[in-house]
């Protein structure tokens, strides 16, 4: 029997625990939201998995929860005295007033901004958002999101061809990071 190579031998692997691979990416947006999104787009791509929609649910139904138990962070800094002093001045209350009036192109914005995330969705509970409209605006964002990426991921890899499952990973994190050291890099100054 001749030698597999790795990626062909996790393939198998996972082929083989499909259903621990859909716990996986349901949690790991818990860890981090892009590359779970990315590592869920490039399973689909490499065509794990009886269909790409049952992994873009896995990831969908995980970063959608991850993203509103953030609100909750937000309603329970609420309640500290010094929050309080804090929400009281003045640029506190105009950024309520912007995520209040601009909550749903707030929450879609944000989620292709790495960065803005996690402010916003604690600034939404923080700020009292309704509920139902910070749940809602969450599902529209992260399922526009997860598609934006699939849709990348499978045109790419139609045009590039095989090659396209190992490489274009690569590139999606490393552009992330990239990303990520530049704003960074940019706080600091």
């Amino acid at each position: 029997m001749p030698e597999t190579d790795l990626l062909t031998q996790l393939h198998v692997m996972a082929g083989q625990n499909i259903l621990g691979v859909y716990f996986l990416l349901l949690i790991a947006p818990f860890m981090q939201e892009d590359a779970a999104v990315v590592g869920a787009a490039s399973l689909s791509l490499g065509g794990l998995g009886s269909n790409s929609v049952a992994l873009f649910v896995a990831v969908g139904l995980g970063l959608t929860v991850s993203v509103l138990w953030k609100y909750w962070l937000g309603r329970a800094a609420r309640t500290r005295k010094w929050a309080q002093r804090f929400a009281a001045k003045p640029t506190v209350e105009k950024a309520q007033a912007l995520v209040m009036d601009r909550l749903g192109v707030s929450m879609i914005v944000a989620r292709f901004v790495p960065g803005t995330r996690i402010p916003l969705y604690v600034a939404a509970g923080f700020f009292k958002a309704p509920w139902w409209a910070y749940a809602g605006w969450s599902a529209v964002s992260v399922a526009l999101y997860i598609g934006a990426i699939f849709a990348l991921f499978h045109v790419v890899g139609a045009v590039a061809g095989e090659a396209a499952s190992i490489w274009l990973p690569a590139v999606a994190i490393f552009t992330l990071l990239g990303y990520v050291a530049i704003q960074k890099l940019r706080a600091r100054k």
